[in-house]
């Protein structure tokens, strides 16, 4: 099975990612991959079925994705869009502590679609906001947290940018292998 098809399979819609990526590309605003999809770009993959995208603008934006079907609603710092009939969630952040990581986004390939993705060091940055932010779900920053302890598993160089007492499970892993933070 292609990781288009597994994608297809998990949403129930084939086109779903690549229509979201191409009504970023249109805008022709720099934009870029976060989340748990990118998260994956680094680390084992883990199923998701969310889409978490940063854009330095948004600026038609919502009509390119509504021209491509999707079902979009706006709030202040983000815009979710959702095709009919698909579980796939596309969340777009219009956030300016996220304008810089569209710049320093790598090139890569996530279930099948090439696109930029947030650096490793913005991806963490991004997810100790989350951490941070008082409105997220338990449930939610239960899953940042272990995106940070994937990260840091496989790319210890990560440890040093994770405040110390924030995670116990990364505190333990610091200790184990004698990073200083």
């Amino acid at each position: 099975m292609s990781e288009e098809e597994f994608l297809a399979a998990l949403t129930g819609n084939a086109s779903d990612l690549r229509l979201a990526i191409e009504a970023l590309r249109s805008t022709g605003q720099p934009f870029c991959l976060i989340g748990g999809l990118a998260v994956n770009r680094y680390v084992e993959p883990v199923v998701t079925l969310d889409a978490d995208f940063a854009i330095a603008a948004a600026g038609g934006l919502v009509e390119a994705l509504a021209a491509r079907g999707f079902r979009v609603q706006e709030f202040p710092h983000s815009i979710n869009a959702q095709l009919p009939g698909s579980r796939l969630r596309v969340q777009i952040t219009v956030n300016s502590r996220y304008a810089g990581f569209p710049g320093r986004a790598v090139p890569g390939q996530v279930l099948g679609h090439e696109m930029p993705v947030a650096s490793l060091a913005d991806l963490v940055q991004g997810k100790l906001w989350a951490l941070h932010d008082p409105e997220r779900r338990s449930s939610k920053k239960a899953k940042d947290e272990a995106d940070l302890v994937r990260i840091c598993e496989s790319h210890p160089a990560m440890l040093v940018l994770i405040p110390v007492g924030l995670i116990q499970r990364i505190d333990m892993m610091r200790d184990e292998s004698g990073v200083k933070s």
